[in-house]
């Protein structure tokens, strides 16, 4: 009997239960992530060993080194995550593992690894979408959480609002048409000669800022559509630095800081909580819905609370997971896979890992 016949056998029993305990790779970007997650809620372990330090230097993350560094983590990192569930090989259902989007270099490592064990082992394999990951996180926080829903990812690669459908599909409403709303964060921190990561940085120096001392808009957002840019909103903070010291003035950067964080999560946060609106009554629930928010700008106290207080005053309930579930991690992964398994989404070892692939 091949591999694929007999996962596929396993995988029967397995929804016949409607249990299973998930191992789960993440190697996306910098963070070499692996998770032991049972029945999609229940998180054994969640072990992560995070790349910052290396690539600090650079001022962002240098694919090859990533690359590099997920070959020599990912077994320690894996073997981590078995000892702290307290389970063995034996004990794991399935192997999920982050596909795409991400890295190439950083995906295939993460790929390779989980391709070797699940063949060593007959266990099924799933190839999980990344931004599946991140939604799903609200998951591990939120046990009564299900489909349907709003969400909104907004992370160093991804700004995107869709319809949480089911656990295994979603449906696109809007999405930024340039810069992600991370890597803006990101790129003006740069501006600001602010150090990697860019954003957490950001954040912590507009604590000292007036949200309000800079006015930084962009046409294109004020539209009732739900798309979003964010490149403008950079320009305009690159020109504005560049003007003052043309006129040799003194740039209070905490104000920049604080005035562009506001402007991005003023963005997010209507777009979102408009289309959870809109979806709430298209789902007959008076406006009544849900809206999630995922990736890793869900860190981002600000934007957490402006999202929390414009969603009450609609009705609207919110989610956003636990601050240790924002950032990459596998535990987000193990979740995520675990309803692709149970909704009968596992692969073959003949799949790639895709950098660019749509969340719908």
């Amino acid at each position: 009997m091949s591999y694929f016949d007999a996962a596929q056998e396993r995988l029967r029993a397995l929804q016949a239960k409607g249990q299973a305990t998930v191992l789960s790779i993440e190697t996306s970007c910098d963070e070499t992530a692996a998770a032991v997650v049972r029945n999609g809620r229940q998180v054994l372990s969640n072990a992560v060993y995070t790349q910052i330090p290396i690539h600090r230097r650079f001022g962002g993350v240098v694919p090859e080194l990533a690359s590099r560094n997920h070959v020599d983590q990912v077994g320690p990192v894996v073997e981590t995550a078995l000892e702290q569930a307290g389970v063995g090989l034996n004990d794991i259902d399935a192997i999920a593992v982050t596909g795409g989007p991400g890295l190439v270099g950083a995906l295939l490592v993460g790929v390779s690894y989980a391709k070797g064990l699940a063949y060593a082992t007959g266990k099924p394999l799933v190839n999980t979408h990344h931004i599946l990951g991140h939604i799903a996180a609200n998951y591990l926080t939120f046990a009564d959480l299900t489909p349907p829903f709003t969400c909104l990812i907004a992370s160093g690669g991804h700004s995107h609002i869709v319809e949480v459908a089911d656990y295994d599909r979603c449906v696109l409403i809007g999405r930024t048409r340039d810069d992600a709303a991370g890597e803006a964060f990101d790129k003006v921190a740069r501006v600001l000669g602010l150090p990697y990561p860019g954003g957490p940085e950001l954040e912590k120096l507009a604590q000292t800022g007036d949200p309000h001392a800079i006015r930084f808009h962009s046409a294109f957002n004020e539209g009732e559509g739900f798309d979003m840019s964010f490149s403008g909103l950079k320009t305009a903070v690159i020109n504005h630095m560049s003007n003052a010291r043309q006129r040799g003035e003194d740039v209070n950067r905490a104000d920049v800081a604080a005035s562009f964080q506001f402007a991005v999560n003023s963005i997010l946060s209507d777009k979102a909580v408009r289309a959870a609106v809109e979806n709430g009554k298209a789902a007959g629930h008076g406006g009544h819905g849900t809206l999630a928010l995922a990736g890793g700008v869900s860190a981002n106290r600000n934007l957490r609370q402006m999202l929390s207080e414009k969603a009450q005053k609609r009705g609207i309930r919110f989610c956003c997971p636990d601050f240790k579930y924002c950032t990459d991690n596998g535990a987000m992964i193990g979740s995520a896979g675990f309803y692709l398994l149970m909704a009968g989404h596992i692969s073959d070892l003949s799949f790639n890992a895709v950098p660019y692939l749509p969340i719908a």
